[in-house]
């Protein structure tokens, strides 16, 4: 993995401080080609990774990635799954039969017939493989290297102890889709433990690690002790601490960790995207 990764939770108006600013962000990028600018100008400053939701206007950005496989030759979108906001709506407006007509990748019939069935049968591990690959289905050609669940579900599943969907969830993006799989979570250790019991190891783990121990389940302490004597590949989130901490403190704080093997953040603008990667990278070329 790129030690710099993008996000997108600018692009669709999340901001955990400022509701003015979602509201701002909302406007700035109403329209796509504001979203493929703001990559372009990532990618210019040597960002080579975008790690997104599955947002519906993330099917448009991956169309633009096809039409120009030269510019994009080595762009790679760590899907992150399921964007829960979009089913909900779905379901909202067409029904639980309409949304599944609307995600449910290949035959419909087919698929029905499996999905029912597990359904019926309470055979989860079936009904999240149908998921996954109905999300997939916009990323088809696109370099998607590791496959994220999302907290939202991670963290459900860790709380109802349903560790073996969180296992199957890894053999599965291995198997259909020579990828990786990721992990989002609030609680780092927990899902550390309850992955390599599963027999995962050095799993990818992505999760809230800042100063100010802003959405770290267990505590900051917890988080660091992991970090120092675990083995698992850690993507750190959330380091701003929800934008209340400046950022060469929270960089500083995040650089100096172990084991933290990726950064991942977004911005809206060209200097707070040139200004994040400089001072990671100072900070990283300060540690050799």
């Amino acid at each position: 993995m790129d030690r710099i990764l993008f996000g997108d939770n600018q692009f669709f108006a999340v901001n955990h401080i400022s509701d003015e600013k979602s509201r701002a962000q909302s406007i700035k990028f109403k329209d796509n080609s504001a979203i493929i600018k703001t990559l372009d100008i990532a990618i210019e400053s040597g960002i080579n990774t975008f790690m997104c939701t599955t947002h519906d206007r993330i099917s448009d950005i991956c169309d633009t990635i096809r039409k120009h496989p030269d510019q994009y030759k080595d762009f790679k979108i760590f899907p992150c799954m399921p964007y829960a906001h979009k089913y909900a709506n779905a379901v909202t407006e067409l029904g639980i039969l309409g949304t599944l007509k609307e995600y449910v990748p290949g035959n419909f019939i087919g698929s029905m017939f499996k999905g029912g069935m597990a359904f019926l049968s309470k055979d989860y591990l079936s009904m999240m493989e149908l998921l996954v690959d109905a999300e997939m289905k916009m990323f088809k050609g696109i370099n998607t290297p590791v496959i994220f669940l999302q907290n939202v579900v991670v963290d459900l599943l860790l709380g109802l102890g349903m560790k073996e969907i969180l296992i199957a969830f890894h053999a599965h993006v291995k198997a259909k889709y020579n990828a990786e799989a990721g992990y989002i979570t609030m609680n780092m250790p927990k899902l550390l433990d309850v992955l390599n019991e599963g027999g995962i190891e050095n799993p990818i783990i992505c999760a809230s690690i800042n100063k100010q121990g802003f959405r770290m389940s267990g505590g900051k302490e917890l988080y660091e002790k992991t970090l120092r004597e675990r083995k698992f590949r850690a993507i750190a989130m959330q380091v701003f601490g929800g934008g209340a901490i400046p950022a060469k403190d929270a960089l500083e704080y995040v650089c100096g960790l172990p084991n933290i093997e990726s950064i991942l953040f977004g911005a809206s603008s060209k200097a707070n995207i040139d200004d994040t990667v400089s001072i990671i990278k100072a900070f990283d070329k300060s540690k050799v």
